[in-house]
Formats: C-alpha cells, structure tokens, sequence
C-alpha cells in the first residue's frame, strides 16, 4: 500500500502532462495524494474492519469509499466514478478503467494465498469495476504484490503476467512506446489495459523501489496512476526506504494517517507471517 501512495503523490503534478524523463525530484512543490491514494486507503480501511468477517467486505468498502470521499472531494476524481461515489448518480459505473488497479493493493498484504487474494480481490473491485477488463487488471497487480510479497522471484511474476493477464508485456519495452504512449486502443490513457501492462513494465524493468517509480512517471500519461500501481508491486518485491516513507506521511491528513497506521498494523503481522 505504500508503494501506491508514494507513487500517486509523486506522479500527481506530473499527471497527463506527458512528462518524458526519469530525472525529477520525487516530493516537490505541487505533490498531493490524489483518488488513487484515498480509494487505496478506503479499501485498507475496510479490510482492517472485516478482518474476521469477509462476508461484510463489499458493503463496508463501498461505505468506506464515500465516507473518505466526502472529507475530500477536490482530488481529482474520475467522472463516472465521482458520480457514484459522491452519490449524483448511484448507478454502479461497471467500469474497465485503472482505478481497479490502483487500489487494490492492500489486498495483496492482507491475503494469506492466491486464492484468497483473487476473492478479497473480485469483492472489492466489482463494486464500480465489474467490466471484466476491470476485474483482470485489479487481479494482475494484486497477484502480483502478493506474489512479490512472498518471496517469488521477478522472473516468476514476469511470467504470471505473461501468462495469466497482459501477454503483450513481453512485446514492448519503456524506451520502445515512451515517445508515442499516449492513448491506448480505447482512446483513453485510464482503461486497465492500457496502463497497467506499462505499470508492470515499468517495475520489471526497474532496480529499486525508486526506479520504479521514475520507470512508470517516465512515460507520459496518466502518471500517477500509472506510478502507484508499479509503485505497489514494487514495495512488496523491494521495500520502501524509511525516509520515502517519512516524507510520504507528511502528506497524509489526520484521518488518512490513522487508516494508515491502522493498516500497517496488519501489514506486519503478515510480513512477519510470510519470514
């Protein structure tokens, strides 16, 4: 989950603004956490108040989105998403966008297998992304923090997501789309499809936490969006250094921090579980 907040608050002055280079400052003036950091910590709060009862997952998730959603409301949301979440219109928005993928990180923590992973996963998701594009990305990312998270080598996750998910990762590299990546085939930047194959690109490619980081900003687009789903496998295959994570916290508000702290409660228990 960290690796998602510091990717979008990274990425977030730099969203949409076709920014082409790996050389940035990563905390400057103009940082802020967006959607992508609140609906990654609606989801982390929801799965610390269900812990012991999955069976109430979906409802307080959806209770837990508009709740922070509400304290918040100038972040940056996505169209049809604003109008569900702030209640215009109550429709589920049955979405295939990236917002599947940038959220579901906290459930790679949390899972205690694949399988469970792939059911906390489809509950939390379907709420607002049941499009079956929507369902496959949150799955890949969220397999692939757990899958990092335990142990499993790059090359393993490489060839799950191959295999499993995004086979067209293994037909272009950063450097080869960087110049021109800016729609995908559905004519937006935010579809899972066209961003989370170049997310987990971007960590495949990387050495560090942080090149990560400047691998998925590095290439235009819907940056930090793009920077926090790369950001979230990359926390779980290498850590996060503690001063990110100090700098990081100074952007949270109150309420934010606590859903944080209360979540990394959890998050230990399971490292420590998986050693």
């Amino acid at each position: 989950m960290l690796g998602a907040l510091i990717g979008d608050v990274v990425g977030s002055r730099f969203e949409f603004k076709n920014f082409k280079s790996r050389d940035f400052l990563f905390f400057a003036p103009g940082c802020h956490p967006t959607d992508d950091s609140l609906m990654t910590l609606a989801v982390a709060e929801a799965l610390v108040l269900c812990r012991n009862d999955d069976s109430r997952l979906a409802e307080v998730t959806e209770r837990c989105m508009h709740r922070i959603a509400r304290r918040h409301p100038n972040v940056g949301w996505g169209g049809r998403f604003y109008y569900w979440v702030f209640e215009l219109n109550p429709a589920n928005p049955y979405s295939l966008g990236n917002g599947a993928g940038m959220r579901i990180s906290p459930v790679g923590w949390v899972a205690d297998s694949e399988e469970k992973t792939k059911e906390l996963c489809r509950t939390v998701t379907e709420i607002t992304h049941g499009h079956p594009e929507g369902l496959l990305g949150a799955e890949a990312i969220a397999i692939a923090v757990y899958m990092a998270r335990t142990g499993r080598s790059k090359e393993e996750i490489y060839k799950r997501m191959i295999t499993d998910y995004y086979p067209e990762i293994d037909d272009f590299t950063l450097d080869k789309i960087r110049p021109n990546y800016e729609i995908d085939d559905k004519g937006l930047w935010v579809t899972c499809r066209g961003s989370i194959p170049q997310a987990l690109r971007a960590f495949f490619e990387a050495e560090s936490f942080e090149s990560t980081i400047r691998n998925a900003i590095s290439i235009g687009g819907d940056a930090d969006t793009i920077a926090a789903m790369a950001g979230s496998v990359a926390e779980a295959y290498y850590g996060v250094p503690q001063e990110m994570e100090e700098e990081l916290l100074k952007y949270l508000s109150e309420d934010l921090l606590g859903i944080y702290n209360a979540f990394s409660l959890i998050k230990k228990g399971r490292v420590a579980k998986s050693n």
